[in-house]
């Protein structure tokens, strides 16, 4: 029993170690971009706790593979300490409720914990500092997402449980199977249909923003940012015009004449440009004097150099995905069965590599872990520079330092959705090795040869990678396939959305090569910020 605890114990001290990089990480990221004028204790550990949660699940998944494949050597035997059924058993089930116990908590953030938080801090009101109002009005708005959790639970709950057909059954044999099954289940399905509903709501987050970020990422850093002198120079020449514009229309009214109402209007607003160019001139020579933006010129070639092994990362994510859609499409079972595949015809590159780094321990592990991180990095990446939006509206904008707490939460809700969908992701990058892992086991070959007296038979055994025509009992599949696969009716859409994400990530694409460089203060200035504001930013800058 010792060395089973010593063996399984090395892909969860990954994984702690993983979990305190991640926290930092967290309170960094948060840290960095809310707002301090507008922030709340409540609103910031909800933030952050929300956050880990959701690079927590994503880090998961190179746990799982990596405990199914460390199960067996190079020979494709199993270990001493994984011979036993009942142990491997033991640790798959393991990584199983490690799932559900995170699934649950993102159910938990996502339909109470940050609604309430949300609609707690929208009922703030300065003159009025009822907390139980607040309270009060939060939980009853909570209420709605409580609802759709619950009808979520039950569906869930009903609809994947096999009635009998038979037509010899009663109704009241159908009803007591339907609850037994559902007692036997532990409510583990109705766990399942809620995640895999999220799931297809994190499916459309992806195409929209990790789309756009795989492209948009790599070309700004290989593009950088503007020259800071240029672009003083250039605003000093706006901020030239516009003053002189300002003083043509107030010269209109030196003799005592009221303005017009147009000219008012345009008054009102080259007086709010001008204050608006005056923050980016004081943004601007701060960041002429800046240590740091002279230390980020110096890496300049590492930029460049890290850019385009983004950019050949993505095209290789694009290519793999393309290629295991189009697998699908020509050899999977079927519409009906969630165009599931059980071997690769097309050879995908990526997947390929992944079985050809097995070969030198831990290699294939970590690339595993830089595929799921890079992806959710990427989806960041893409919130940040999109902002959110709800269809044609933008509701917030990301910004450092600038961030008010709503956008963080819905940032941080949107990146637990978009979670949900990367295990998929990568399943559809390197479908047999999130299946199986680098397992492998031995087969059973006859060689028979016959001459005119007598036959000969001899047995002899081949190494082989496992893959869907392996015996049952010499390969475990990782916990993460059977999740996606409980629901083949979602395996559909999701197959559907791989092809859209194709699409918006080849729009994105020409998009951001069409767009030209940064500014190098982009997001520290914009029209809605306040004078007081932007001192309070000014004044963290010095810090």
């Amino acid at each position: 029993m010792g060395s089973v605890l010593t063996e399984s114990v090395w892909g969860w001290s990954i994984f702690a170690l993983v979990l305190l990089a991640i926290l930092i990480f967290c309170w960094t990221y948060i840290r960095r971009y809310q707002s301090q004028q507008e922030s709340e204790v409540v609103s910031t550990i909800t933030a952050i706790c929300a956050l880990a949660v959701a690079l927590i699940t994503s880090s998961l998944l190179p746990v799982d593979i990596f405990l199914v494949s460390y199960m067996k050597d190079s020979r494709g035997s199993y270990k001493e300490w994984a011979a036993d059924n009942i142990t491997r058993q033991n640790i798959e089930d393991t990584v199983l409720y490690g799932y559900y116990t995170l699934y649950s908590i993102i159910l938990f953030c996502v339909f109470l914990w940050i609604p309430f938080v949300y609609f707690y801090y929208e009922e703030k009101e300065e003159d009025d500092p009822n907390k139980c109002s607040q309270v009060k009005n939060a939980l009853k708005y909570t209420m709605g997402f409580v609802i759709v959790c619950s009808i979520l639970l039950l569906i869930g709950a009903f609809v994947p449980l096999n009635i009998p057909t038979s037509q010899n059954s009663t109704e009241w044999e159908k009803v007591k199977l339907l609850f037994e099954e559902l007692g036997s289940s532990h409510g583990l399905a109705a766990l399942s249909f809620s995640i895999s509903t999220l799931t297809l709501i994190g499916m459309l987050a992806v195409i929209t923003y990790t789309a756009y970020g795989m492209s948009a990422l790599p070309l700004n850093l290989i593009k950088g940012t503007r020259s800071v002198v240029y672009e003083r120079l250039q605003n000093t020449e706006d901020l030239e015009e516009v003053e002189q514009q300002v003083e043509k229309i107030k010269s209109k009214c030196a003799d005592g004449r009221p303005l017009s109402s147009r000219d008012r209007r345009d008054l009102q607003k080259l007086e709010e440009k001008l204050r608006t160019l005056r923050r980016r001139d004081r943004h601007l020579e701060t960041a002429e004097r800046s240590c740091w933006l002279k230390f980020c010129c110096a890496l300049r070639p590492f930029k460049i150099a890290l850019g385009i092994f983004f950019i050949l990362v993505a095209l290789l994510f694009i290519v793999a995905l393309f290629l295991s859609n189009l697998d699908k499409a020509l050899h999977s079972v079927g519409f009906d069965s969630g165009f599931i595949i059980f071997e690769t015809n097309l050879a995908n590159p990526l997947n390929e590599f992944l079985l050809v780094l097995q070969t030198v321990f831990p290699l294939d592990y970590i690339l595993i872990a830089i595929i799921t991180m890079y992806l959710v990095f990427t989806s960041m990446a893409g919130i940040r520079n999109m902002g959110i939006w709800f269809f044609w509206i933008r509701l917030y904008k990301i910004r450092p330092g600038r961030t008010r707490p709503q956008a963080l939460l819905f940032l941080c809700m949107i990146l637990l959705l978009m979670v949900l969908h990367t295990s998929y992701m990568v399943y559809s990058l390197a479908p047999q090795y999130v299946m199986y892992g680098s397992q492998k086991y031995q087969e059973h070959v006859n060689q028979t040869s016959f001459d005119s007296r007598q036959e000969n038979s001899n047995a002899t055994w081949v190494t082989k990678m496992c893959d869907a025509k392996a015996p049952e009992d010499q390969c475990t599949v990782t916990r993460t396939y059977l999740f996606l696969h409980k629901f083949w009716f979602f395996n559909v859409v999701y197959y559907f959305g791989n092809w859209a994400f194709i699409a918006a990530f080849l729009i994105g694409l020409i998009v951001s090569c069409c767009k030209g460089k940064r500014s190098v203060i982009e997001g520290e200035v914009d029209d809605d910020d306040s004078d007081l504001s932007d001192d309070e930013f000014m004044q963290r800058q010095h810090v």
